[in-house]
């Protein structure tokens, strides 16, 4: 990485448990390409704060995770289709001061669904009704699956979701007959829920596929259970690192090759 200098572009993250995963990830790619940046990961209990100093010092971009995806809406001043369509934001692109907000985890997602061959025909039960929630959604829908159920203790939040993709919602855990298990909640993430299955024994023995949006850490409760029961899994650590690479290109207009994002992904994961 060149040593700090005036002209250095700046690229952070906003989340409410900032990780090292983001930071080792761009700052791995920019050492290796010699581009002239640094990436720093940041928590706040002021937002609107946060982003104010985004525009006055010149940050060239902004990655957004939980719980912040929503609430920064109203504090950029453009957003891209893949964010106002799902009215949620994961990236944001600094423009002299013209903040472009987008979402790249919906491009990840789908991307993901598509490589992993999930049949559209399958049953979906999926958790959580957030930010990343309607990312999730909104990929299957893209999809082309017809048959998905939110899981969300929010009713309004949870049947709002469901409704706008043509969906249902349940508060109370439905019979474990779904194909594909979807957690998007903070139910095994490092920290106070790291020790949290999102879904009951019965709903992976009874599941093909086992999605887990929780990136850190990789192997979460949900996913070593998935593999325990020998089933397809999609993880975290994949969906963070395609969305990186979309958010790396969108703040360098360097395109990533596989070999790249699967060499930073490794990097950014190594303890």
């Amino acid at each position: 990485m060149p040593i700090l200098n005036k002209d250095m572009q700046v690229c952070i993250s906003l989340s409410g448990r900032p990780s090292n995963i983001g930071t080792r990830f761009h700052n791995f790619l920019y050492d290796e390409l010699g581009l002239n940046f640094v990436y720093k990961a940041f928590s706040t209990d002021d937002l609107e704060g946060a982003v104010r100093g985004i525009r006055a010092l010149g940050f060239r971009g902004c990655s957004v995770s939980m719980p912040f995806k929503e609430a920064i809406i109203p504090l950029v001043d453009n957003l891209e289709p893949s964010a106002l369509a799902i009215e949620s934001v994961n990236t944001v692109v600094n423009e002299d001061g013209l903040l472009t907000a987008s979402n790249t985890d919906y491009e990840a997602v789908a991307q993901l669904l598509a490589e992993h061959a999930v049949d559209p025909a399958s049953r979906v039960i999926l958790r959580g009704s957030g930010g990343m929630a309607k990312a999730v959604v909104a990929a299957f829908r893209g999809a082309g699956f017809d048959d998905l159920t939110v899981l969300a203790r929010n009713e309004a939040a949870g049947n709002a979701l469901a409704e706008k993709y043509g969906y249902s919602w349940t508060a109370a855990e439905p019979a474990p007959d779904f194909d594909v298990i979807v957690n998007v909640t903070p139910l095994g993430m490092r920290g106070a829920d790291e020790d949290t299955v999102a879904f009951d024994h019965e709903f992976v023995d009874r599941a093909a596929v086992v999605f887990d949006v929780v990136a850190f850490p990789s192997e979460t409760p949900l996913i070593a259970a998935g593999r325990a029961a020998g089933k397809r899994l999609i993880t975290g650590a994949e969906v963070i690192a395609l969305q990186a690479a979309r958010q790396f290109e969108r703040y360098t207009g360097v395109a990533l090759t596989p070999d790249q994002v699967a060499r930073a992904s490794e990097f950014s994961r190594a303890e």
